[in-house]
């Protein structure tokens, strides 16, 4: 059997209600150039006999891979360390794909893809035919995608597709205690050399809870702060981000820091002068937290 050349991967917690759909939408495909890996994340509902009862009816080629909870993080980390295909994606075990998703994927990285770029970058949508949040311009074959957010105003998440050799280059770090890692900081790891492709029609349905400044991110800082120290260090001296923007993720840095109680983290600072300026408004930012959060320690 030949090895495909995307692989669809999800993690999942106890969505055994959810994942039909998915399975569905992945067995209605157009283009079959793909395999399902479904990393359990130590459910504890009826996942495990779903995905063997689909195994049994051998419709597409599934990988069902259990692990004791540690978080998306660490879901991702297996997938990566088990994805043998060109390409790969993440979707939610709450998402669905369109009918056609792995066609167009297909068909953009068969006509444009190469080793010049990371991946391919395709839209979510509420349904098929409403965008989560922006398109993606007119015009443009390939771009970083943190250009697209600083200087073209792309907004609402956005489904990715990398080069699994390139992603297998930046698994998540694992935290004692924390089980969520923020993606951004690998992204932009590689953001530094590669653009990716756009592919402006929806792919992917997405279940979306508008949070905006919620408490819940906030209590995510919180909760995570090696994480998010972690991430908030790499992307506060990425050449790739504009100024202000270094700043404030530096002000996350020394906020975070605090949060996990670490009094070196301007040794271990990636970029130290802005540490340094961003100290006072780091500390006044870690204080707004803990009080908008203080209810929910």
């Amino acid at each position: 059997m030949n090895t495909p050349t995307l692989t669809v991967f999800t993690p999942t917690y106890n969505r055994d209600r959810t994942l039909p759909r998915l399975y569905r939408s992945l067995c209605d495909q157009t283009n079959n150039d793909f395999s399902w890996l479904i990393i359990d994340d130590g459910s504890t509902d009826n996942t495990r006999k779903l995905v063997e009862r689909w195994i049994d009816e051998d419709i597409i080629p599934i990988t069902y891979i259990y692990q004791p909870n540690g978080g998306m993080h660490v879901a991702h980390n297996t997938a990566l360390e088990h994805c043998v295909t060109e390409l790969n994606t993440c979707i939610d075990s709450d998402d669905y794909l369109t009918s056609d998703a792995v066609e167009k994927i297909l068909r953009c990285w068969r006509e444009h893809g190469g080793r010049q770029y990371s991946g391919i970058i395709a839209l979510d949508g509420l349904d098929a035919d409403t965008v989560l949040g922006s398109r993606l311009p007119e015009g443009m074959r390939s771009a970083r995608r943190i250009d697209l957010v600083q200087y073209h105003g792309m907004k609402g998440d956005k489904k990715l597709i990398f080069r699994t050799e390139l992603r297998k280059l930046y698994p998540y770090p694992v935290f004692a205690g924390e089980n969520y890692g923020p993606p951004s900081s690998k992204y932009i790891q590689l953001d530094k050399d590669y653009d990716m492709l756009l592919l402006n029609e929806i792919v992917c349905i997405v279940e979306y809870l508008p949070d905006g400044n919620s408490r819940n991110k906030l209590k995510q800082f919180r909760r995570f702060p090696k994480g998010f120290a972690y991430a908030r260090n790499i992307l506060m001296s990425s050449p790739v981000i504009i100024r202000k923007l270094r700043y404030r993720h530096a002000m996350h840095y020394v906020s975070a820091s605090f949060f996990a109680r670490d009094l070196h983290f301007l040794h271990k600072s990636s970029a130290k002068l802005l540490t340094v300026c961003a100290i006072i408004p780091g500390i006044l930012l870690h204080l707004l937290i803990r009080w908008k959060t203080r209810s929910h320690a």
